[in-house]
C-alpha cells in the first residue's frame, strides 16, 4: 500500500456489531441509571451499532486505532468477553470483518502497522488487540491504563494480556475540552487529543493536512445527533468531562476545513476511504 508523497489516507474500516441497550449511545432514552448494564432490558431495547476501526497511512507511519471484535466471538463470545460484558454486549462479526482479515484485504499484516492506539479499552474496542499482536507499539491513555487495571468490570485485561502496552501522556497544549494532547509527529498532522468522559482515558484522533482535517470522536459521541443535539452516552465514567468533549466535538464539527467527523458507532458511516 503507498500513498503520494505527502498524502494521508484515513480508511474507515467496519469491523463487526456491536448489540447493546439503546442507552448507550443516548443515556435520554431511559431513567433507568443502570438501563446501559442491559439488564432485565431486553431485546426490545437494543440496538445493533456498527464497530468501526482506522487505518490511518501517513508518509511517516500507519496507525490503527483500535481494532474491534476478536475473531474468538464467531466461536464463544462469553469465554472471550467475560460473562458479565456479554450482558452488555453482544458481537457479531462476518466473515472478513475481522481488523486482520481488513487489513490483508488491503495488503497489509500487523507487522506493518507502527502503531496501535487504542482510543479506550471498552471490549468492543479491544477485542481484537492480539489479531494484530505483531504491531511495533501500542498505546493507551495514561488515565485508561490506570483505570482498567483496577477492579472496574468493563474492562476485561486478559484482551490484551502479554501485549506491549504503553501509557500515552497527554500533554498541557490548550487543545481538546480538557485542554490536552499528543502531536504525535511533532508537525501538527496526527495528533491524541483528551476527551475523556466515556472513559477516564478516552481519547480523540486528530488528522489534519493543509487546514482539511478529519476526528475521530471514539465514544465520546455515538453518531452525528450525539454532537448536535448533545447526547451524553449511558456509559459514562465522568458525566462534566463527557459534556464537555460532546460541546468541542459541536464546535469543531462547524470549523472551516472539516471534511468529517468519524464517530466509532455511528450507523450512517459505510466504509470508505478519505484522502487529505
Amino acid at each position: 500500500m503507498t500513498t503520494s508523497s505527502d498524502e494521508i489516507q484515513i480508511h474507515a474500516l467496519r469491523c463487526g456489531t456491536v448489540g447493546t441497550d439503546e442507552t448507550i449511545p443516548d443515556r435520554s432514552k431511559s431513567g433507568n441509571p443502570l438501563a446501559f448494564s442491559g439488564l432485565f432490558r431486553g431485546e426490545k431495547h437494543r440496538v445493533w451499532l456498527p464497530v468501526y476501526s482506522y487505518l490511518i497511512v501517513h508518509p511517516r507511519g500507519k496507525i490503527l486505532v483500535d481494532t474491534g471484535w476478536h475473531t474468538d466471538t464467531r466461536l464463544n463470545q462469553k469465554e472471550h468477553m467475560s460473562w458479565q460484558l456479554n450482558i452488555a454486549s453482544k458481537a457479531k462479526l462476518p466473515p472478513g470483518e475481522a481488523v486482520s482479515e481488513q487489513l490483508a484485504s488491503l495488503g497489509l499484516k500487523p507487522e506493518d502497522l507502527d502503531l496501535v492506539l487504542f482510543t479506550h479499552l471498552d471490549v468492543d474496542h479491544a477485542s481484537g488487540a492480539k489479531l494484530v499482536r505483531g504491531a511495533k507499539r501500542f498505546l493507551a491513555a495514561e488515565d485508561e491504563l490506570k483505570a482498567a487495571a483496577g477492579s472496574d468490570i468493563r474492562y476485561n485485561r486478559r484482551l490484551w494480556d502479554g501485549l506491549p502496552l504503553e501509557p500515552l501522556f497527554f500533554k498541557n497544549t490548550g487543545l481538546g475540552p480538557e485542554g490536552r494532547s499528543l502531536d504525535w509527529f511533532g508537525d501538527g498532522s496526527v495528533r491524541f487529543i483528551d476527551v475523556s468522559g466515556h472513559s477516564a482515558g478516552t481519547t480523540g484522533v486528530l488528522i489534519t493536512r493543509n487546514d482539511r482535517f478529519v476526528f475521530i470522536t471514539s465514544d465520546a459521541c455515538y453518531n452525528r445527533a450525539s454532537w448536535e443535539n448533545q447526547k451524553v452516552p449511558g456509559l459514562m465514567a465522568d458525566k462534566e468531562k463527557a459534556g464537555k468533549a460532546l460541546k468541542w466535538i459541536h464546535d469543531l464539527s462547524l470549523k472551516p476545513g472539516m471534511v468529517e467527523i468519524l464517530a466509532t458507532h455511528d450507523p450512517e458511516v459505510e466504509p470508505h476511504t478519505i484522502t487529505l
